[in-house]
């Protein structure tokens, strides 16, 4: 398994590498493509991470495990339900969630796997979905809750989801990660909140891959948001959100005091 980052250097410079460690392997080239190391090796405390990829669109997925379903009340559906979340919504581990201005109803956030997309996929059959997919990463999907179902007659998922900081990846992307095999841990201020399998998935992230790509294209540095299960819920302000995977690590992002 490899762990690839995005990161800022103390100089202000900004690149990608590797993650061995507490320390950082500095490459040169494509993220996605060719790379080489660079010969530069940064300690912790010479780095911080960013949003480990920079999507141009976020795909976020509801209704995608059956235990939420059940709960629900919902049927499996026969195809990924799924909405856009804006690509500018990234934020990485430790930056802060950000009360959209003017709005003071309740932000909620929601622990996922996220399949973070290494080539242009369009039409794939299914048996091809697996070498589209470059690896793996946390998502906490944050939603402006009320404004969601402000308009009763359309819901904004699109606005509701899509503001500055609302959609928090990393710590990194984790290449061949056995995600049967791993759950998604949530805790808020250290308080377990969500703790699921994502062996419970309706749709597996090949099978997400392959189907959406028939309805979009989906180009490198892309990320679908597999859905959440049960456990979602709101976020008080200045309470931190750590959104965990066994193999990719901890996602950690705190909602800013009103006014922060």
């Amino acid at each position: 398994m490899t762990l690839w980052a995005r990161f800022r250097a103390e100089d202000g410079g900004t690149g990608f590498g590797v993650l061995q460690g507490s320390q950082l392997v500095e490459q040169q080239g494509e993220m996605f493509g060719a790379t080489h190391a660079t010969g530069r090796i940064l300690a912790q405390h010479e780095y911080t991470l960013l949003s480990p990829c920079e999507p141009g669109k976020i795909v976020a997925l509801w209704n995608n495990f059956h235990a939420l379903a059940a709960k629900i009340g919902k049927a499996a559906p026969s195809h990924p339900l799924f909405f856009i979340k804006s690509g500018t919504s990234s934020a990485g581990t430790h930056e802060p969630i950000r009360r959209p201005a003017g709005y003071t109803g309740k932000i909620v956030f929601e622990g996922e796997l996220g399949i973070v997309i290494g080539k242009p996929c369009r039409n794939l059959a299914l048996t091809d979905a697996g070498r589209h997919i470059f690896g793996y990463t946390c998502v906490n999907d944050v939603t402006a809750h009320d404004i969601l179902n402000e308009n009763a007659d359309f819901p904004q998922w699109a606005r509701s989801k899509s503001f500055d900081t609302f959609g928090c990846l990393g710590p990194c992307i984790a290449t061949d990660l056995n995600w049967s095999a791993s759950s998604v841990v949530v805790r808020l201020d250290g308080v377990e909140r969500q703790n699921y399998p994502l062996a419970d998935m309706i749709f597996s992230p090949e099978e997400l891959v392959s189907r959406i790509s028939h309805d979009l294209t989906l180009l490198p540095g892309d990320v679908i948001a597999c859905g959440t299960s049960i456990g979602a819920g709101s976020i008080k302000a200045g309470v931190s959100v750590e959104v965990s995977i066994a193999g990719v690590g901890a996602l950690v992002n705190r909602l800013l005091p009103d006014g922060g």
